[in-house]
């Protein structure tokens, strides 16, 4: 496919996405099993696309006057891949499988167009309702932090240790140009191509000898940040399909006793596959089928010496990788995630024993669901648990982490702009009687 065709598609699955209301993974999807004749790098490309334009949409339909799919599709060309007027009217040729010619108003807008005058949440890519939970967190460096969010993510990986050293790693995926990451100990960064597509490491040899996983640099820290013991009985309480089981497992070096479990069996699904590859050593306690809401834990009420909780959120802090669950999130959602957290971090208080830890993490930028989840928490539990200082729990991790993070009330706070990871939160919790 031409660059220009690749634009018209692009142009047909955002327009999908608005009709039907949709996440771009399955517009996408519908989209290559209808034109099968495109390559998997026909369909990457067109992926970057309508990820870039997902990331713009608000400023790039803003500066095009309209916010149709191909207004979005134009505008981002200019803000996201930095093309002038000239560049994208030869894309728009109106010839063969080209979208039509650019109009003159087109034009005139790609030329004069500007943010200058644009609201925040115009400027920073997000819906307005949000604005105030970012600005509570972020303060005068919102705006930074919001274009940080409309970037592409990095790619990273984390080196398992079970299997290989970081220097190992390196040198056997030196085909890769990995470069290790700037403050994870075991984590290496793939260089992105101009695609913004890194290769397809689930199909590294490597990958399948189990030397590494697929893991964003912050959620490694944020496993680190839990202070694994090898000697410890720990609940990964919200292990979904397992990334931080595996990490814990390493940090433990298969010793004491890791004991993974979701409410959901179907997230629990690929631990099995993902434990064996790695060597990993862990328990997996699945809820019956029909009874996903069963306690499979009763029988450690009291003798968990740590408890991760990585809490069902609404994933903010990773609106770089999937830009377009920002414009589906409504305040609804919202209110229903910080229900859940209550309730799982309720349940890991009933685990922990005396002197035990609960480190509670969430991959979303919002107050309601980080500091006042802790703070709510405590209002329930005050008399047994404490908040252990943020600054305290950072120093425990070398690699001059504490500059790039923010520190809360009750946690830290990663973000893209600062420590350039995905905005990960995590707060510890002790119980003290």
């Amino acid at each position: 496919m031409t660059p220009s065709a690749r634009l018209s598609a692009a142009i047909e699955v955002l327009a999908d996405i608005a009709d039907r209301r949709r996440p771009a993974a399955d517009a996408l999807k519908d989209w290559g099993l209808g034109h099968r004749f495109a390559g998997s790098g026909d369909r990457a490309a067109i992926a970057s696309l309508v990820y870039d334009a997902l990331r713009r949409r608000a400023s790039a339909a803003w500066i095009m006057g309209a916010d149709t799919p191909r207004a979005v599709i134009i505008g981002m060309l200019r803000l996201q891949h930095g093309l002038a007027e000239p560049t994208i009217a030869e894309l728009f040729s109106g010839e063969r499988f080209a979208p039509e010619k650019l109009t003159e108003d087109e034009r005139r807008h790609l030329t004069e167009g500007s943010l200058a005058e644009a609201p925040p949440a115009i400027a920073g890519d997000v819906p307005e309702w949000v604005l105030p939970s970012l600005d509570a967190i972020f303060g005068a460096d919102c705006l930074a932090e919001l274009k940080a969010l409309g970037r592409r993510a990095p790619l990273d990986i984390r080196i398992n240790t079970l299997q290989r050293s970081r220097d190992e790693a390196l040198t056997g995926l030196a085909h890769l140009g990995a470069e290790p990451t700037p403050h994870a100990p075991h984590g290496l960064r793939i260089p992105l191509g101009p695609d913004g597509r890194g290769p397809a490491l689930h199909v590294e040899p490597e990958f399948l000898d189990g030397w590494y996983e697929i893991q964003d640099e912050g959620s490694q820290l944020a496993g680190l940040l839990c202070g694994a013991k090898s000697s410890e009985t720990i609940v990964d309480l919200c292990a979904g399909g397992g990334g931080k089981t595996l990490a814990l497992a390493a940090a433990m070096e298969n010793s004491g006793r890791l004991i993974a479990s979701d409410d959901d069996p179907r997230r629990l699904a690929p631990i099995h596959e993902r434990l064996r590859r790695a060597g990993a050593v862990a328990e997996v306690r699945t809820p019956r089928a029909g009874r996903a809401r069963a306690d499979v834990l009763g029988d450690l009420d009291g003798t968990v010496d740590r408890v991760l909780v990585d809490a069902p959120c609404t994933g903010s802090g990773t609106w770089r990788r999937n830009p377009d669950a920002k414009w589906r999130l409504r305040p609804n959602a919202l209110s229903a995630r910080i229900q859940e957290q209550a309730a799982v971090l309720d349940r890991a208080a009933r685990l922990v024993r005396p002197g035990g830890r609960i480190t509670y993490v969430t991959c979303s930028l919002f107050p309601e669901e980080n500091d006042a989840a802790v703070a709510s928490f405590l209002g329930r539990h005050g008399e047994h648990f404490a908040s252990i200082p943020a600054e305290e729990v950072a120093a425990s991790l070398d690699g001059g982490l504490k500059p790039v993070l923010r520190f809360t009330q009750a946690g830290m706070q990663m973000s893209p702009a600062l420590t350039g990871t995905d905005g990960f939160y995590v707060a510890t919790l002790e119980r003290v009687r």
